[in-house]
């Protein structure tokens, strides 16, 4: 399996340079030449492996340059039983009205970004030697609260690299912060910025392609590589958990091999339901992938506006932070795969993004999205009554991020009337929030600190996840705030890690 630049298809280059760069020189995304079918064989094989032995065999479909025995291992540490609470990697929790609650938020950080930033540094490592890369990999990230926390427990103290991870300052809870600002490893760095995700998004990806920096950091020996979806080995684990999830329904007699799912995702950078939509292109029965967005529906417009992509809006600061997003990165893979692989395309329309902050996909290339997406948007107040409902009417407790899946998801099926069983991605515990989901549930909060777990287990008597219960008492280690324009000057940092 080749890999090649959504802006540049003219350079093959395998998997292993694909992770270990991260972005291609041109700021495309690395992208497979091909959707690797799943055989019969496949789903034979996968409904009884376990998650970790599921997880090896798809990632076996694109990482060919790794071996199966490579690949098994590294999934058998990523999501050992004690890292994900349990041998049950990712459930699927059935509830009313159609809806399978897929939990992604059972590992060390409690979000779903652990599913893949568990294997990302075996990923990272194993392709650094398959290159013969002797450089240090300096792994930037950009995040909106989940990622950075899920990026730093797998980099830290990893040999061979080191990480910098920026947030912005006022654009996270309280526990997301908390759990950046008390990472240990001696190789890690967290840096707030003034200014909202898509600032450090964007800075990150000027970085990337700044020679000059690029050059410096080779003569100090390192390297820049990524562990933002951005980065096909974050990519790339994520397709195995919708796999995964199908098993699991087939296995409990929630459809029948063959019968199609919808699949129903929270997104802001939109890399989470673009795992759905490969592992659709791959064999995967989908119907329809639905695109949940919080208030900044950037993503929902596009969608609902036959491929009007425009950036020029205002920014709000949600309950659901993870998600307030209006550059969304992974859009650009998909408009890749849609219009077959035509990046003078994609290089043209991700140059109008930058120098206008919109674009126009031609009518023939959103025919083919549309036929496979819908989408819809929740503000904090719905997303509010369905945290609420949900616990009032199923005794089930969800995070704002999954609320706006589950809300969104309501409205599609009533609007449409589509009754087909739907799996809606659960991406973060509801602790992460606490603030949100108690004053959803009529409580109040005073403070925000840990003491914030107790009060929410109080109300529901549901036990908060030990990762977040060990934050108490921990003091912070990084308190650097620097303004956005001047996050390239936080690179020379790497060096004294």
């Amino acid at each position: 399996m080749d890999y090649v630049s959504t802006r540049d298809k003219s350079r093959k280059v395998s998997a292993a340079y694909a992770i270990a760069n991260g972005i291609a020189p041109d700021g495309g995304l690395y992208c497979p030449t091909a959707f690797p079918a799943l055989t019969a064989e496949d789903w034979h094989a996968m409904a009884n492996l376990d998650y970790k032995g599921r997880a090896a065999r798809v990632l076996g479909k694109f990482l060919t340059d790794f071996s199966g025995e490579e690949l098994a291992g590294y999934a058998a540490k990523a999501y050992a039983d004690d890292k994900f609470g349990g041998g049950n990697t990712a459930p699927v929790v059935p509830l009313a009205d159609g809806k399978h609650l897929l939990e992604l938020w059972h590992g060390p950080t409690c979000a779903f970004k652990d599913m893949a930033l568990q294997i990302l540094p075996h990923l990272l490592t194993a392709s650094l030697r398959k290159t013969g890369e002797t450089r240090t990999a300096c792994i930037l990230v950009a995040t909106s609260g989940d990622t950075g926390k899920a990026a730093l427990d797998g980099f830290h103290d990893v040999e061979g690299t080191k990480i910098m991870v920026y947030y912005p300052v006022d654009g996270v809870s309280p526990m997301q912060k908390l759990q950046m600002v008390t990472q240990e490893g001696a190789n890690v760095e967290v840096v707030a910025i003034r200014g909202n995700f898509d600032d450090a998004q964007s800075a990150v990806k000027r970085i990337f392609t700044d020679e000059q920096t690029r050059a410096q950091l080779d003569r100090d020996g390192m390297m820049l590589s990524s562990a933002n979806s951005i980065n096909w080995g974050r990519l790339a684990p994520q397709i195995a958990y919708y796999i995964s999830a199908y098993c699991d329904m087939v296995g409990s007699g929630a459809v029948k091999m063959g019968e199609k799912i919808n699949i129903c995702v929270p997104t802001g950078n939109f890399g989470n339901i673009l795992a759905a939509y490969i592992a659709k292109r791959m064999g995967l029965p989908v119907g329809k992938l639905i695109c949940a967005s919080n208030r900044n529906n950037v993503l929902t417009d596009f969608f609902k506006k036959g491929g009007s992509y425009d950036k020029n809006r205002d920014f709000y600061t949600t309950t659901s932070p993870s998600m307030d997003i209006l550059i969304s990165s992974n859009l650009e893979r998909l408009l890749f795969f849609a219009s077959d692989y035509d990046d003078k395309l994609v290089a043209g329309l991700m140059d109008k993004l930058a120098k206008e902050g919109s674009y126009q996909v031609a009518a023939e290339v959103f025919a083919k999205i549309d036929a496979d997406f819908d989408a819809g948007c929740c503000d904090d107040a719905q997303a509010a009554e369905t945290i609420r409902a949900l616990w009032e009417n199923e005794r089930y407790l969800c995070d704002p991020h999954t609320a706006v899946a589950v809300r969104v998801y309501e409205d599609y099926r009533a609007r449409t009337g589509d009754k087909t069983p739907t799996v809606i991605a659960s991406t973060a515990s509801p602790f992460k929030f606490c603030r949100s989901v108690i004053e959803a549930m009529g409580g109040t909060l005073e403070k925000d600190d840990v003491t914030q777990l107790d009060m929410l287990t109080g109300l529901t008597g549901v036990p908060a996840p030990a990762p977040l219960a060990a934050l108490a008492g921990k003091a912070p280690r990084f308190d650097r705030v620097v303004d956005k324009a001047d996050i390239l000057s936080t690179v020379s940092l790497l060096k004294d890690l």
